[in-house]
């Protein structure tokens, strides 16, 4: 079951947060880029002090405890949210209400 919905992320390319058992720790905002028997290979980045790094890793499928992904985020403070008309026309729910039968 895991392995079908690490491939099914893997082919989706978003980002997720991946905690491995063995090490205790998590990889943040990471790609999954290919599963190869038991090996998934990642793609994540890192800030240490002044620099970024780039990482890519292998990690055995059994040492994968948890995988999240990030659904919606909201900005905190006084912004004003988006209406469907600012978003981009393929994220937009389409209008499906019937014409007015009787226009003026």
């Amino acid at each position: 079951m895991l392995h079908r919905k690490i491939y099914q992320l893997c082919c989706d390319g978003r980002e997720v947060w991946i905690f491995l058992r063995d090490q205790q720790r998590w990889i943040e905002r990471a790609r999954i880029l290919d599963i190869e028997g038991d090996l998934v290979t990642l793609r994540y980045e890192t800030d240490e002090e002044d620099e970024n790094c780039s990482w890519e890793e292998m990690v055995r499928l059994e040492s994968i405890g948890a995988v999240t992904q990030k659904l919606a985020s909201v900005p905190k403070g006084d912004v004003e949210p988006l209406v469907s008309d600012d978003c981009p026309e393929a994220e937009q729910i389409p209008n499906n209400r019937l014409p007015d039968p009787n226009p003026e």
